[in-house]
C-alpha cells in the first residue's frame, strides 16, 4: 500500500478521487505552512536535514531517508492497511462490522477525541521551537527535527479525519488547531501539559520519554476504535511514535552516564562545579514530567471514558489481548481513593475506571526506562536509584488534585515544591546542556554547523550518514 507522492498532498487514501475534499485540504495546506514557518523550529528553514519520510504503510520498508529542507518536507495523509471484515472489539457494538462512516449518534464524541489528540501535535512543536539554539550535538538536532516533522504529520492525520468526515464543523476545528498556541494566555492548547515550557534539552528528553509515552497509550486506545478510519490512522502513527520515546530514553541515559562519570572522576555527588547535572536534580525533572503526564489520562473515575468505551469509539490498551467479556457491565477494578487524608484501594465498576487502567498500564511501561537508567548508576557503583513519584504527587486533575503529597506519598499540609524543578534549576540545566556536555561530545549549534562538518569524527556511533555531507545537517 504505497503512498502517492505525485500529489500536492502525499496520501494513500485516493484523495484525487474526492475533489471537494482535496480542495479543502489544499486550502488548509498554506495555513499549515505559515504556522510552521512562524512557530516551527526557529531559524531551521534553510537547513537541509537528513529526515525519515514515510513512503509506505507496510511493515517492511515503510520509510525513506534523504536530505530535505523542513518547509519542503512532504507532510501527508497515511492510513494503515485495512483489515478485511474488521469487527468492533468492545462495548455495546461488540462483534458488529467496524464503521467506515461516522455514526450520527457518536459524531460529537468522536470529533472531541480527534480534536483533543490533534491539538497535542502542533503544541509540542511550539514548545520545542527554540531548542536548536542550544543543541548538545548534531545527532540531537537531527532527532529534534525528526520528532518535529512527524508531530506535524500527525496533525495532518487528524486534520484529514476532520475534513473528510465532519464537514464544516471539522474544517473549523482544523483551523482552530492552528489558532491555539502553547502557553498562549488567550488561546492556549487544550491540555495543560502542552502549555508547559520546554526550555532546555533535559526537559525535551523527559518530555519525549514521559509525555510522548502518554501519546503511545492514547493512540493505542484510539487504534481499537470501531470507527475504522480513526483506527487505521492511529495504527500508523504508532509506528512513528516509537522513535520519539527512543530519543527520550537514550537522551536521559546519556545524561545519567555523564553524571556518573563525573561523580567517579571527582569522587563527589556535587558535580555542578565540574559541569555536571547532579542526580537529585535529574530526579526532580523526572518528578515533574511524570506527574504532568499522569494528568493527561484524566479523572480516575470518568463517565466520559465509560461512554467512549461503551460506544465502541475508544478502547483499552491492547484490548484484544485482555481476557474478559470486553463490555465490562458487571466487572470491577481496583483504584486508589483518598478519604479522610488516607489513601487506600477500592473496588469500583470497571467501566468507569477505563482511564485509571490506562494510567496503570502507562506507569508500568514508564518503569522500564527507569530500570535502564538505574542500571547505568548501579554499574558505576553509585548508591542512588531513580524512582517514579507516587501518582498522587503534583496532580492537577482527578481526586488527587486536592491532595498534598510528596513523591513518596507522605501527605502534607502544603504542596511539595522541593521535589520539583525550579526556575533556577532550569537556568542551570540550560547552561549545562550546551554543546559538549552529554555523550557524543562535539560542539554544535545552529550557528556553527558548517564549521562542525569540517571536523573528522571516527567513533563508531558518529558514523551517521547525515553528518558526512558538508553544508548539511
Amino acid at each position: 500500500m504505497n503512498i502517492d507522492y505525485s500529489e500536492k498532498i502525499p496520501n494513500n487514501v485516493n484523495l484525487s478521487n474526492d475533489r471537494r475534499l482535496q480542495r479543502a485540504l489544499e486550502r488548509w495546506q498554506p495555513e499549515y505552512l505559515n504556522w510552521w514557518n512562524d512557530l516551527g523550529p526557529d531559524k531551521g528553514k534553510e537547513l537541509e536535514v537528513y529526515l525519515r519520510t514515510a513512503i509506505s504503510v507496510e511493515k517492511e520498508g515503510w520509510a525513506h531517508f534523504d536530505f530535505v529542507r523542513m518547509p519542503e518536507y512532504r507532510w501527508g495523509i497515511f492510513l494503515a492497511p485495512a483489515e478485511e471484515n474488521r469487527k468492533i472489539g468492545f462495548g455495546q457494538h461488540l462483534g458488529e462490522d467496524a464503521w467506515q462512516e461516522v455514526p450520527g449518534e457518536y459524531r460529537g464524541e468522536l470529533r472531541r477525541l480527534i480534536v483533543t489528540q490533534g491539538d497535542t501535535e502542533p503544541a509540542s512543536v511550539e514548545q520545542q521551537r527554540l531548542l536548536g539554539h542550544t543543541c548538545p550535538s548534531l545527532y540531537d538536532l537531527r532527532n529534534l527535527f525528526q520528532v518535529n516533522v512527524e508531530e506535524g504529520r500527525h496533525l495532518w492525520a487528524m486534520v484529514y479525519l476532520l475534513h473528510a468526515y465532519f464537514g464544516r464543523d471539522g474544517r473549523e476545528e482544523a483551523e482552530e488547531m492552528l489558532e491555539r498556541h502553547s502557553g498562549d494566555p488567550d488561546k492556549p492548547r487544550i491540555l495543560q501539559a502542552f502549555n508547559e515550557k520546554t526550555p532546555d534539552w533535559l526537559s525535551f528528553f523527559m518530555f519525549t520519554y514521559f509525555t510522548d509515552r502518554d501519546g503511545k497509550f492514547q493512540l493505542a486506545s484510539l487504534a481499537e476504535s470501531g470507527f475504522d478510519p480513526l483506527s487505521r490512522t492511529c495504527r500508523f502513527m504508532l509506528t512513528e511514535e516509537a522513535h520519539h520515546m527512543f530519543v527520550g530514553e537514550t537522551g536521559v541515559g546519556r545524561v545519567v552516564q555523564r553524571t556518573c562519570d563525573l561523580m567517579k572522576e571527582h569522587d563527589t555527588d556535587d558535580v555542578r562545579p565540574f559541569g555536571g547535572i547532579d542526580l537529585k536534580t535529574l530526579q526532580k525533572y523526572l518528578n515533574f514530567h511524570f506527574s504532568v503526564s499522569c494528568d493527561l489520562f484524566g479523572q480516575e473515575l470518568s463517565t466520559n471514558a465509560a461512554n467512549y468505551y461503551n460506544m465502541g469509539i475508544k478502547g483499552r490498551y491492547n484490548e484484544s489481548k485482555i481476557q474478559d467479556d470486553h463490555q465490562l457491565y458487571d466487572s470491577a477494578y481496583s483504584v486508589m481513593e483518598c478519604k479522610d487524608d488516607k489513601i487506600s484501594m477500592a473496588e469500583v465498576p470497571e467501566l468507569n475506571s477505563v482511564n485509571e487502567r490506562l494510567r496503570d498500564d502507562y506507569i508500568e511501561d514508564s518503569e522500564l526506562g527507569l530500570r535502564r537508567w538505574n542500571k547505568i548508576i548501579e554499574d558505576a557503583g553509585i548508591d542512588f536509584r531513580f524512582s517514579l513519584p507516587h501518582r498522587a504527587f503534583h496532580r492537577e486533575i482527578g481526586q488527587f488534585a486536592s491532595v498534598q503529597a510528596d513523591p513518596g506519598l507522605l501527605l502534607q499540609k502544603e504542596k511539595s515544591i522541593a521535589s520539583l524543578l525550579s526556575l533556577s534549576s532550569c537556568a542551570f540545566i540550560d547552561r549545562k546542556l550546551l554543546p559538549g556536555y552529554i555523550q557524543y561530545n562535539f560542539s554544535f549549534s545552529l550557528n556553527n554547523y558548517t564549521d562542525f562538518l569540517r571536523e573528522k569524527h571516527e567513533r563508531a556511533y558518529l558514523s551517521f550518514r547525515h553528518i558526512q555531507f558538508p553544508g548539511k545537517v
